[in-house]
């Protein structure tokens, strides 16, 4: 993911999606964020293969992105189209503006086909204040993807502590899934129990995005969160 600050970052075994054994249960030791220790992952261009991708469950792919610049034009992210039999793949565009031309929502429909893909997620840094507008573009968005295909989008840490709840509760039956991110570049985000304690007023089913690397220690509250659906891990190029 791009680097941003906490309030423009985009917040992807037995933990249901995405958790075999490795997050330091709350109130242990932080742990390292261990790939292997997962099976849900985001894969970005220009991170080199790794084990776990090859025995991966599920893999949010950066599939194009919707530039400032060019409204009306996805620009491709991969030079071809990822052929990962028996893997879950969410085709990811990331996003820096919403007022997409109509030639991105066809180029979105066609790299669905093409990729055989689950599901779209969107990449949006969709700052708390605002949330009640992208909720629009999201039904939107829900409005023009084919129905067999799941919405997932990014988001904030913020939204669950500060969000107004009845822009929180515009998501419900629009998104199937939010994947909130605790990290800003490649590390966790100092404090991030303080804003996950509340991960529960998202009134969707949300998951917790972990940085490859980062110190992690898991909250207690997300084992009694009932919409909590496990971690998916951004792969990073070991330095």
């Amino acid at each position: 993911m791009r680097r941003r600050t906490l309030l423009a970052l985009a917040l992807a075994g037995a933990l249901p999606g995405g958790c075999r054994q490795g997050a330091a249960p709350g109130g242990g030791q932080a742990a390292r964020v261990r790939a292997e220790d997962y099976d849900s992952f985001f894969l970005w261009a220009g991170v080199r293969p790794q084990p776990a991708v090859a025995r991966a469950r599920e893999l949010y792919i950066l599939g194009g992105e919707v530039r400032r610049e060019s409204p009306g034009v996805l620009e491709p992210m991969r030079a071809g189209v990822p052929r990962l039999p028996g893997k879950r793949v969410w085709l990811v565009v990331r996003a820096a503006r919403l007022d997409w031309g109509e030639g991105v929502w066809r180029a979105v429909e066609r790299d669905l086909r093409r990729w055989d893909a689950y599901g779209l997620q969107l990449d949006f840094d969709a700052a708390t204040p605002g949330l009640a507008d992208y909720a629009a573009f999201l039904r939107e968005l829900r409005r023009r993807l084919p129905p067999r295909y799941r919405l997932s989008v990014t988001g904030l840490m913020d939204w669950s502590a500060n969000a107004d709840p009845a822009a929180l509760a515009q998501l419900r039956g629009v998104v199937d899934e939010v994947v909130v991110q605790s990290y800003q570049g490649t590390e966790t985000i100092p404090g991030y129990e303080r804003y996950l304690a509340r991960l529960a007023r998202v009134p969707v089913p949300h998951k917790v995005a972990l940085a490859q690397g980062g110190e992690w220690r898991e909250p207690l509250a997300l084992r009694a969160d009932p919409l909590f659906r496990g971690y998916v891990v951004f792969l990073v190029n070991p330095r």
